[in-house]
């Protein structure tokens, strides 16, 4: 299993953004105790590894929590169990064999998790595909990560 960490040790790239020491990126926390709180937990499925930087880097910024970045379907379940995201966003084609309806149908199935679909791939079939799986909405690749930031937020912010 690839693990966040991994993938960027594997390549040499700099952040999208930098951030000054001043800088400080808070996530979600529970006042009384400290924790961060679910809410803001967010697991990005995308194995295009520029995308998902940046992806995350817009996230961290706008004080969310990454969980991880997968980039394969089976990554993205083994990541939501183990670390419980309260959202997902997924790209549609992945590394392996298997794709992000796919993996939006384990996640939801197994554990209730809901998805922002962020891809290139958003026509009427597979949109029917994911509808059994709930999605949170649907950004069309390409898209800013302002939208994306955006999205998130209104997702989180809706009922259960």
């Amino acid at each position: 299993m690839m693990t966040q960490a991994s993938v960027s040790d594997r390549y040499d790239v700099a952040a999208p953004t930098e951030r000054s020491p001043d800088d400080k990126v808070t996530p979600d926390t529970d006042e009384a105790s400290g924790a961060v709180t679910q809410q803001g937990r967010v697991l990005i499925v995308e194995d295009d590894f520029l995308i998902a930087m940046q992806a995350e880097t817009a996230l961290l910024d706008a004080g969310f929590q990454v969980t991880g970045i997968a980039t394969t379907a089976e990554e993205a379940l083994a990541m939501a169990r183990e670390h419980k995201p309260a959202l997902v966003i997924m790209d549609i084609r992945l590394a392996g064999r298997r794709d992000g309806v796919d993996a939006a149908g384990d996640l939801f199935r197994e554990l209730g998790l809901r998805c922002v679909f962020a891809t290139a791939h958003d026509d009427l079939l597979t949109r029917a595909r994911s509808e059994p799986f709930a999605p949170l909405g649907w950004l069309s690749k390409p898209y800013t990560m302002g939208s994306l930031t955006s999205l998130v937020r209104e997702a989180l912010a809706r009922p259960s």
